[in-house]
């Protein structure tokens, strides 16, 4: 069966028009507690493998998931805030916290699923060790996850922030030392994959890494398990306590879930 369907035309204008004025619709009466027909948002790779199963396993308990795949990381709360879907699953908590406090809407986390590690690639190095002077870094350019990048690279001893930045929330400027002088560009997370043969390095999220092939066993660089960026379920605040979402989350947390995750994962994703 396939529970993929592409997000709306109306919903690829919001993006472009930008993240004010689209997101902050999210005050609508909340789902009834009936409905067992779920619209799940998702991003390509890990995100949109791990729901398929999850909704074959919903579908025995008489609870029918929709896919809506989006190709970016802001569509999917535009559309949750406004009604069009239900539920999405494939971003952080800070991440959703930094979209709420941007637009104003109150989204929430009713559970998580596991932890996606950022990773570093390269097509021109093996080691970090070997980065020259005056390389060229790319990373995200959404607040959490480019923050997360800083972070991962302060940790690597690429560069160090100011004390007391909150990683957050950390940006280009934070940066207190930069011995290699590397230079930072700044993309949305599904182009940086292809930016490899025009940076030295990248610092890619594991959907989108996975989408484009890349090998984790190359990677010079992992997020280690003390991260705080484990990847969460979304709804509106209304719709917290909604019993069919509940089951959901129940299921994405389920011992067939976790053993599904770390089967064909295991590379890759770390249950959450």
């Amino acid at each position: 069966m396939n529970f993929k369907k592409t997000i709306a035309l109306s919903l690829a204008a919001c993006a472009i028009i930008g993240l004010s004025g689209c997101g902050g619709n999210d005050k609508k009466a909340p789902v009834s507690a009936d409905k067992k027909e779920i619209t799940l948002g998702i991003t390509p790779g890990y995100s949109e493998q791990i729901a398929e199963f999850v909704a074959k396993e919903a579908e025995k308990e008489g609870i029918k998931i929709t896919l809506k795949s989006f190709s970016d990381y802001v569509t999917p709360n535009q559309a949750l805030a406004s009604g069009d879907i239900d539920l999405n699953s494939y971003q952080h908590k800070p991440y959703l916290d930094a979209f709420n406090e941007k637009n104003g809407t109150t989204l929430i986390s009713i559970g998580n699923t596991y932890l996606a590690p950022l990773r570093v690639y390269s097509n021109k190095i093996t080691s970090l060790k070997d980065l020259p002077d005056g390389a060229k870094i790319s990373i995200p350019n959404d607040p959490s996850n480019g923050g997360r990048a800083l972070l991962l690279l302060a940790h690597e001893g690429i560069i160090k922030l100011k004390e007391g930045t909150d990683p957050v929330k950390a940006v280009v400027g934070d940066i207190s030392e930069n011995p290699k002088h590397i230079e930072f560009v700044e993309l949305e997370a599904a182009q940086l994959p292809r930016s490899l043969d025009d940076v030295t390095v990248s610092v890619i999220n594991a959907g989108y890494a996975k989408s484009a092939g890349l090998d984790t066993k190359k990677a010079l660089a992992t997020e280690d398990n003390t991260s705080p960026y484990v990847n969460i379920i979304a709804a509106r605040e209304q719709d917290k306590d909604n019993p069919n979402f509940k089951k959901v989350v129940k299921i994405f947390q389920s011992e067939l879930v976790k053993k599904y995750i770390n089967d064909n994962f295991s590379d890759g994703l770390v249950p959450a």
